[in-house]
């Protein structure tokens, strides 16, 4: 009777703890995602640091070459609570930890030097170089680790960062507005602008959140975008994203007057003459490029689509006819087989729809 009764308490322990494990990874989640768009070539993480079921601190990567989330989130701790606090605390991370020194000192070795004696962390580094190292580090100096803790939902604020440490591609977002004939653009005597000031913020708070933006040759001709930041809730961290044209006849058939060429940003616009899409993308991630995002017309969707490149559609449609020319994927033959998306959610931005996806390769 003993027996049964120690493991029905043992079993109530360990749920209590995976119960609490999964709270406070949650808020580190919190923290990791103010850091999503910033960090490249780093990925956005986040840290909390708890000791007798209460948060003593919390940070988050804000900016490559700034200390990672776990510095930040022990910083936090004795700037509230000065360094004995630290002793015998939890430290959650999304991430495990880092075990190398780079432009900032190992975040394992600050977990050791302030005698944090348990690190919880949510998903395994994608780079296969330092894949565990945290883990034989830490036990072999005593400090306890539970790792794996909301896994699924830690990968996904590290998904940008693990393709291109991975692949050497970075992740491809799929951006358009379309009216509900599929078009893209309006009748030459209407404004070019589909879907509602709303929607544009939301695209605006995306752009924050990428490396590069892409558009065609065309699209500059057409339109004259300026592709910057223009959201008030951008954080001063952010980087203006690496504006890239695609063309085939190069930089001299666009005009040299044109926003991209003349802003304050113009030194961040970069030009790619009639060269494969994936030598586009590989040269961004060499540009340390994490994400991308596409934004431009149909006939470059339809390539970038056709050659399997695209990892996530936004796609924003108005509640319009337009019977416009250019069609948000271009003209063609079938694609060979229908693209399936996964992670599907549809949300209403006043009378548009975003209907956002993950491309299903599984």
């Amino acid at each position: 009777m003993s027996d049964r009764s120690d493991t029905l308490v043992n079993s109530n322990i360990s749920s209590e703890l995976d119960l609490e494990d999964d709270k406070w990874m949650a808020r580190a989640l919190e923290e990791g995602w103010k850091g999503a768009g910033l960090t490249s070539p780093n990925p956005a993480v986040g840290a909390v640091v708890v000791k007798d079921q209460k948060e003593l601190g919390a940070g988050y990567h804000q900016k490559a070459g700034l200390p990672h989330a776990e510095r930040e989130a022990i910083a936090d701790v004795v700037a509230k609570h000065g360094e004995d606090a630290l002793k015998g605390a939890t430290i959650y991370v999304t991430l495990e930890p880092c075990s190398t020194a780079g432009r900032t000192p190992a975040c394992t070795s600050g977990i050791l030097e302030n005698g944090i004696a348990r690190v919880v962390y949510g998903a395994v580094d994608p780079n296969p170089d330092h894949a565990g190292a945290a883990d034989s580090l830490l036990k072999s100096k005593g400090v306890e680790i539970s790792s794996g803790v909301l896994r699924e939902r830690c990968e996904l604020l590290l998904r940008p960062f693990a393709k291109r440490i991975t692949t050497g591609l970075p992740w491809v977002v799929a951006k358009t507005a379309m009216s509900l004939d599929g078009r893209i653009t309006r009748p030459p005597s209407e404004g070019q602008w589909l879907t509602s000031p709303e929607s544009r913020e939301i695209v605006h708070q995306l752009r924050a959140q990428v490396d590069a933006i892409i558009v065609g040759g065309k699209t500059v001709r057409r339109d004259n975008p300026r592709l910057t930041l223009r959201s008030e809730n951008n954080s001063p961290n952010k980087q203006q994203p690496w504006r890239v044209v695609l063309t085939y006849s190069g930089r001299e058939s666009l005009p040299q007057e044109f926003h991209l060429f003349t802003d304050e940003h113009k030194e961040r616009t970069l030009i790619y003459q009639d060269k494969p899409l994936e030598e586009v993308l590989r040269d961004l991630a060499d540009h340390d490029c994490n994400s991308v995002l596409l934004e431009c017309g149909g006939k470059l969707m339809r390539q970038f689509a056709e050659a399997e490149l695209i990892d996530e559609y936004q796609l924003f449609y108005a509640p319009i006819i337009t019977g416009g020319e250019d069609f948000g994927f271009g003209l063609g033959d079938h694609f060979k087989s229908s693209l399936r998306l996964k992670e599907v959610s549809s949300q209403s931005i006043g009378q548009d729809t975003l209907i956002r996806g993950v491309v299903d390769r599984g």
